[in-house]
C-alpha cells in the first residue's frame, strides 16, 4: 500500500470511517487533495455520485457529494436548472465545491457555492454521522465551507439550483488598453451584466500594465439561442509532455501579444463550455508546462486598495517574468458565509506559473503585497504559501481553528496542506 492509496466505492459512508482526507476529482491546484505524509490511505469518493432528492418545481437538490460538475451539466442543464455558481472547470465534485467554497464570473452577484447551499451531511472526526445547516450545528456548516475538508468527510450536499431560461451563453467582449482602463469597465460591467471576468497580459508594462480582453455574459433568451442543446465534445488531447521550458517568457509575451491583438467578436452566442470551461476544451493541457509541472496562485485585493494596490501587485507579477498566459482578473463582492472562504469586496488575480528555481521566491514577493494590501489568497490553489503569510493574511484563521479543534480534538481529518499550514 502506498501513500496516499485511494479506497474507492460507490458507499461513501462505509469507507470513511478511518481515513484522513476524502477526496474529489483532484483539480485543486496544490496539495490540500494530496495526503499528509504518513498516512497511507485517503477515500475517493468519484463513485459515489448519486442524486438522491430533486424537486423540480423549487430546483432543490440533493445528492452525494462525488456527484461531478460535469455530471450535473449532463443531467440538468438540459432540463432548464443549473448550478448557480460555477468554478472554471466542470470537473470538481459537490464535495469539493463545498470544500473550496468555490466563486465563478458571477460572484458580485451570486456570490460564492456556500451561499446556496442549505445542508450538509459529514461524517466527522470521531465517526459519527451529521446534518448541519444555518440552523443545526451552524459553527460545522460555516467551517466547512470554504474549509478544505478539514471538518470532516462531506457525504451530501442539498442545493438550490438556479433556472436558466436557455443552456447558451450571451457574450460580449471588449479590448481594454490597460489595467486602469480594466477596473474601471470592470466596475462599469458589474453594474449591468450578472458574469464578467478578463483575462489581462502579465507580462506588459508601463502604460499597457494589465492590458487585456474583457468578457460580460448573461444566459441567452430564447429568442437569441439556438435551438439545439450545446452537446459535449471530447477535449483535444496534449498527447505527449512537452520540453521544461516551453511556457516561458519569450513565448508567452508573444502570445499575450497576439492574443490581445486578436479581432475579438463584440458579442455573439457561445457554448457555455467555451465561456465557463475554457481550458475544458484541452485535455491534459497541463503537460505543456513539461514535467517540472506548474501551480496556480490567486489572490483578492481589498476594494480600499483601489487602483494602486492592483498595479503594485501586477508589478510584482511583471518583475518576477514567470507569469503564464492563463491571467484572470474578476471583480468580487461581499464576503462568502464561510469561516474561510476566499472572496472578499476587491478584485481576484488568478494566474499559472510554471515551477522554477525561482517559483517559490515569486510567491513570497506576491504574499508580502497580498498582507501588505490587506488581501488573501485562495487554498484551493495554493502550494507554496509558508504558515507565516497565510496567518498574516488570515484574521478569521484562529475561529476556523477553535471549530476544528471542537470537532476533531485528535486532529484525525487532515491534508498535506493543512499540515504545512497549521502543522496538522
Amino acid at each position: 500500500m502506498v501513500p496516499g492509496y485511494q479506497v474507492r466505492s460507490e458507499d461513501l459512508e462505509a469507507i470513511t470511517g478511518d481515513v484522513p482526507l476524502t477526496r474529489g476529482l483532484g483539480r485543486a491546484y496544490g496539495d490540500a487533495a494530496l495526503p499528509a505524509a504518513g498516512d497511507l490511505r485517503i477515500a475517493g469518493s468519484a463513485l459515489a455520485d448519486r442524486v438522491l432528492r430533486f424537486d423540480p418545481q423549487s430546483g432543490v437538490m440533493t445528492a452525494e457529494a462525488g456527484l461531478s460538475l460535469d455530471e450535473l451539466y449532463r443531467a440538468f442543464l438540459p432540463r432548464g436548472w443549473f448550478t448557480p455558481v460555477t468554478p472554471g472547470t466542470r470537473f470538481v465534485t459537490l464535495g469539493g465545491m463545498v470544500a473550496a467554497d468555490v466563486h465563478g464570473k458571477n460572484h458580485h452577484v451570486d456570490g460564492c457555492f456556500g451561499r446556496h447551499v442549505t445542508s450538509l451531511r459529514l461524517r466527522v472526526a470521531d465517526g459519527r454521522i451529521v446534518t448541519c445547516s444555518r440552523s443545526e450545528h451552524p459553527d460545522l456548516f460555516f467551517a466547512t465551507i470554504g474549509g478544505m475538508g478539514l471538518t470532516g468527510h462531506i457525504l451530501e450536499v442539498t442545493v438550490q439550483l438556479a433556472h436558466v431560461p436557455t443552456p447558451w451563453i450571451y457574450q460580449e467582449m471588449a479590448r481594454v488598453p490597460n489595467i486602469d482602463a480594466f477596473m474601471d469597465a470592470l466596475k462599469g460591467a458589474a453594474a449591468n451584466w450578472p458574469m464578467t471576468m478578463g483575462w489581462i497580459d502579465c507580462l506588459s508594462s508601463g502604460g499597457s500594465m494589465g492590458r487585456g480582453v474583457l468578457f460580460r455574459g448573461r444566459w441567452a433568451r430564447p429568442d437569441e439561442a439556438p435551438r439545439a442543446f450545446p452537446a459535449l465534445r471530447p477535449p483535444i488531447p496534449v498527447p505527449f509532455m512537452m520540453p521544461n521550458g516551453l511556457i516561458g517568457r519569450h513565448t508567452v509575451r508573444a502570445f499575450n501579444a497576439v492574443y490581445y491583438r486578436l479581432p475579438h467578436p463584440n458579442r455573439k452566442v457561445i457554448h457555455p463550455k467555451g465561456f465557463f470551461y475554457p481550458l475544458d476544451v484541452v485535455g491534459d493541457w497541463h503537460r505543456g508546462y513539461g514535467s517540472r509541472g506548474f501551480t496556480q496562485y490567486q489572490c483578492v485585493l481589498p476594494a480600499s486598495g483601489g487602483h494602486p494596490a492592483v498595479r503594485r501587485f501586477l508589478d510584482v507579477v511583471t518583475r518576477g517574468g514567470n507569469a503564464s498566459f492563463l491571467c484572470v482578473i474578476k471583480d468580487c463582492g461581499p464576503e462568502g458565509e464561510g469561516i474561510l472562504s476566499f472572496p472578499k469586496p476587491g478584485t481576484s488575480i488568478a494566474l499559472d506559473l510554471a515551477m522554477r528555481d525561482d517559483t517559490q521566491q515569486l510567491v513570497d514577493q506576491m504574499n508580502d503585497c497580498v498582507i501588505a494590501e490587506g488581501g488573501r489568497i485562495y487554498l484551493a490553489k495554493d502550494a507554496l504559501t509558508r504558515p507565516e503569510h497565510f496567518r498574516a493574511m488570515e484574521t478569521r484563521l484562529d475561529r476556523f481553528l477553535e471549530i476544528r479543534r471542537t470537532w476533531d480534538p485528535d486532529g484525525r481529518i487532515r491534508s498535506a496542506q493543512s499540515v504545512r499550514l497549521f502543522g496538522w
